[in-house]
């Protein structure tokens, strides 16, 4: 299926490695025009010099981190000084760590509630002004955990929560400039470097019984498997889909 991106100027946020580098991965392979960012400037390196390999000049790195607004700045400007104003962002950004049970202390909340939300909304506040002359699509990817109860940190489903709320209020506000706001929540994605890996290590049976009886499809998903549903949100073909949260987990969350 052509999903019609030929050409079009995509920012992808925390794509050096997992769902981001698998996002900026499909966005090339439909004709994009992609910048990767990333705070690890060795895993970004390998991600840039597997996509050039590929995709030759249509791919550029920018190390650093898109949570603060200097970053921001400097990444922005620096799509369009190469390409022109950013057509697609897709803001792949979070960090799960955190305390298990009711008592994080204020500074955890903060941590995370900046990793989850606030860099997320400095990033869309400093993309929307370049997008208002002819329209744009931007892609949260949020969590299961943002919609259902499930053993996430407090502080990070709450944060994740929060984006999904402003995600779907922002697209209201938007949407007469041609500007579609959308939030992909996946469930337990595995990929290598990634938390379940180490879960698996640190404690197999446990991880492989809460995966076989809470996920309906009995199995992890996989970064690719949501960077094909993203790639098609941020495509002129969902052109309708603004302001919803899209799920991704195999069955697992009861709530929508």
């Amino acid at each position: 299926m052509d999903l019609q991106l030929k050409d079009r100027v995509a920012l992808v946020a925390g794509s050096s490695r997992g769902i981001g580098r698998s996002i900026a991965s499909a966005l090339l392979r439909e004709g994009c025009r992609v910048s990767i960012t990333g705070r690890d400037a060795t895993a970004l390196e390998a991600a840039n010099r597997e996509f050039r390999a590929t995709s030759g000049d249509r791919v550029f790195a920018l190390a650093g981190d898109l949570t603060e607004t200097s970053a921001i700045d400097a990444a922005l400007n620096a799509v369009q000084q190469q390409w022109g104003p950013p057509d697609i962002l897709v803001a792949n950004l979070g960090n799960s760590s955190g305390t298990p049970g009711w008592h994080s202390v204020e500074e955890e909340w903060q941590r995370l509630f900046n990793v989850n939300f606030f860099g997320t909304m400095r990033l869309a506040q400093a993309v929307i002004p370049r997008m208002q002359a002819r329209g744009g699509s931007i892609l949260f990817i949020a969590s299961i955990a943002a919609l259902e109860s499930t053993p996430a940190p407090l502080p990070y489903s709450a944060a994740k929560a929060a984006l999904v709320n402003y995600a779907n209020n922002l697209s209201r506000l938007v949407a007469e400039q041609n500007i579609r706001v959308n939030c992909l929540a996946p469930g337990n994605i595995r990929f290598p470097g990634g938390n379940w890996e180490r879960h698996l290590e640190n404690r197999r049976a446990q991880v492989e019984h809460y995966i076989a009886t809470e996920v309906p499809q009995k199995r992890f998903g996989t970064p690719e498997e949501i960077a094909h549903f993203a790639a098609y949100l941020v495509s002129p073909l969902a052109a309708f889909a603004t302001g919803a949260c899209y799920v991704m987990d195999g069955g697992q969350i009861r709530s929508t």
